[in-house]
């Protein structure tokens, strides 16, 4: 079972008896965490209905031509908010058995493990920015073939992954490198952030992770 909630949301499931009573609708939740919006969606556990749900659309960043990125509070915000409203307009008592986290793809996000901020914007699935790079490295470990590492992980290089992303972080932004060299950068997707700062603000007191789940 994953109880998850950050202090916020925890109230509001608190105020709707979020613990389990047998006399109320047990609810799975959802949280899908897109590239221009984030919605919770709330189903019956039973019949696998979705009885309720909200969504709320993010700020698309364009510093460059080709570049693409995503303020990762403004998403953290627009989740919480999902949560609670998604929670406050059903009109009857639930049990919230199990939240479920998908997102958006390769986008990634890199932040400080002590407090959770954001080192800097997160920088989405279709940026651009690493082509060169990615170039650089098929040309130097690839001999010039894309495909050189698809019998090993299966799939071509390309700018859609994270790795690159991150080694342009490194490279180009030094907030990323001091806390790198400092040993307090963590790094991932979004899901993992969103998970990572939600058990920093409940100091693991009700983030339980089943990998059953």
């Amino acid at each position: 079972m994953i109880k998850f909630a950050c202090k916020s949301i925890s109230a509001t499931l608190v105020n709707h008896r979020f613990f389990s009573i047998m006399s109320v609708q047990r609810l799975i939740g959802a949280i899908d965490q897109g590239t221009t919006s984030s919605r919770f969606m709330l189903f019956d556990a039973n019949t696998l209905t979705q009885v309720g749900g909200h969504q709320l659309v993010h700020e698309q960043h364009f510093p460059h031509p080709g570049w693409v990125e995503h303020d990762p509070m403004a998403i953290l915000n627009n989740v919480q908010n999902c949560m609670k409203e998604a929670c406050d307009k059903l009109d009857h008592e639930f049990s919230l058995e199990c939240i479920g986290v998908t997102n958006q793809r390769e986008t990634v996000v890199v932040w400080d493990k002590r407090t959770g901020k954001p080192l800097h914007n997160a920088i989405v699935w279709n940026d651009a920015r690493t082509a060169q790079l990615v170039q650089n490295f098929i040309q130097k470990e690839g001999n010039g073939h894309h495909n050189f590492l698809r019998e090993l992980c299966g799939l071509p290089v390309s700018t859609y992954f994270s790795a690159m992303k991150l080694k342009w972080l490194i490279e180009n932004a030094p907030l990323v490198r001091e806390n790198i060299e400092s040993q307090n950068c963590m790094f991932g997707t979004i899901d993992s952030w969103l998970i990572w700062v939600c058990g920093l603000e409940t100091k693991n007191n009700v983030l339980e992770l089943d990998r059953r789940c």
